[in-house]
């Protein structure tokens, strides 16, 4: 079969995702069937023949649950013995202890900034996410805002700041030291951090949502400011509290994080060690996670107490799966398709000023490829060769790649429905709003940064 046109790729990526607007935002059509449509409709406008499509949609939808879906089972199982047995709890009025009233949104933040240093994005959000729920339960503030800023702070160190995959690869393409790459990506993402916060709380006026008293779902109601409580006596609250104690409330979420940590740390210093790679695993690491949770936590309680806590927080996860795996078919279809290296040709041949290059690749394959990690590698190796001929700093189309790949999270982004599962959003209209949405106030924040950056240091 001739290959397609780039216009027709192109068309059909555009087709497609105006297709699974519709169907979820009109129709009685699911998120998860919306976005097989899309997928197909994407992969046969785009010029691929049926049995190529239906390959990519097969192995797409696999290969993404391979990397998330034991993951998000193991957290939610993690999550659910900290919600019942009082931990996450026990952590939430800690977290308020050490930072004060009113500033979950910052602590949050700055926690998914520090812990997606060394620690995927996706598997600290699984992780953490238990910490949000409480944190919101106890304050009241919505969910939404709460686990928004403890996923671009996740987001934000994991697209800038090696040792994470993306900006590695990133420093290594266009010849940029790596303690460079570390200190500009930090000092790049303190703004957009700011901004995104304030963004994160706004979100929770306008989508309020706490979790459900039985902890199975959230209630959404219209934002009332009598809703957020007021914590006068934090000690005083938890004394009437059967709560367990500090550290052994801390401990699965910890002990994960490090082993995770020590393996990434091992890796960027060229440690090589099959049982620290092993040990270090996010899936091992999250077993272990389970592990302490029932062995400490609920180690009172009789088995089949702790299968029914496991059980109830499992319930969900099957349509999140289905969900995230079904992302993962529409951005197999585009990479098979020839989409995106479509998008990279024709950006590279248009008149605009060399910054915006390698921010508007990294931004295109963003959207057509929903992996931030693909999106920094295809823009920073098409934008290498670049460098010499329009005059532009390594360093600064380093930031420039990075802020282009913070942008668009959406339907083909595993991060996007992972973020919705977890934090229970089903309207499209939502879904825009939060993970999207926050972002572009990222991606557009840390450009402007980078720009006024070039125009006086460069």
């Amino acid at each position: 079969m001739p290959q397609a046109s780039s216009t027709q790729m192109i068309l059909g990526l555009v087709i497609g995702i105006a297709v699974l607007i519709f169907l979820s935002m009109k129709t009685k059509v699911h998120t998860f069937l919306a976005l097989i449509f899309a997928a197909m409709i994407t992969g046969l406008i785009g010029g691929m023949d049926v049995s190529s499509v239906l390959s990519s949609i097969t192995t797409g939808f696999g290969n993404t649950l391979s990397s998330t879906g034991i993951i998000i089972g193991l957290g939610v199982m993690m999550g659910a013995v900290l919600e019942k047995s009082g931990a996450a709890e026990q952590l939430a009025f800690s977290v308020i202890k050490l930072v004060g009233k009113k500033k979950e949104e910052w602590a949050l933040g700055i926690t998914g900034y520090i812990v997606s240093i060394p620690v995927f994005a996706d598997s600290a959000l699984v992780i953490l996410t238990p910490l949000a729920k409480a944190l919101s339960k106890v304050s009241g503030k919505s969910a939404v805002s709460l686990g928004l800023s403890l996923a671009i702070g996740l987001q934000l160190t994991h697209t800038f700041v090696p040792p994470t995959p993306g900006p590695l690869t990133v420093a290594g393409l266009l010849g940029v030291d790596v303690g460079m790459m570390i200190l500009s990506g930090v000092l790049v993402t303190i703004i957009p951090f700011i901004a995104c916060i304030f963004y994160c709380k706004w979100m929770g006026t306008k989508v309020y949502q706490i979790p459900n008293d039985n902890g199975d779902g959230y209630t959404k109601k219209d934002f009332k400011k009598e809703y957020i409580k007021e914590i006068e006596n934090v000690e005083e609250l938890m004394k009437n509290k059967d709560l367990p104690p500090l550290l052994m409330s801390v401990l699965p979420i910890l002990v994960p994080l490090i082993m995770i940590f020590t393996n990434t740390i091992c890796s960027f210093s060229g440690i090589e060690s099959q049982i620290i790679t092993f040990i270090g695993s996010p899936i091992v690491a999250l077993s272990v996670g389970v592990l302490i949770a029932v062995y400490g936590l609920a180690r009172d309680k009789d088995k089949s107490t702790v299968m029914s806590y496991m059980e109830d927080g499992i319930k969900s996860t099957g349509m999140i799966m289905l969900i995230t795996g079904a992302g993962g078919a529409l951005g197999f279809i585009v990479k098979d398709s020839g989409i995106g290296t479509a998008l990279g040709e024709l950006v590279v041949n248009l008149p605009i000023p060399a910054i915006l290059i390698p921010f508007i690749i990294a931004a295109l394959m963003r959207i057509a490829l929903g992996s931030a990690t693909v999106a920094l590698t295809t823009a920073a190796t098409l934008t290498a060769p670049l460098l010499s001929v329009v005059g532009l700093d390594p360093i600064i189309a380093a930031m420039a790649t990075c802020a282009g790949g913070v942008a668009f999270s959406y339907f083909n982004d595993s991060g996007f429905w992972v973020f919705n599962g977890m934090y229970g959003l089903k309207e499209m209209k939502d879904q825009m709003y939060a993970k999207f949405g926050v972002s572009m106030v990222g991606s557009l924040t840390a450009l402007t940064v980078v720009i006024i950056a070039n125009m006086l240091f460069f």
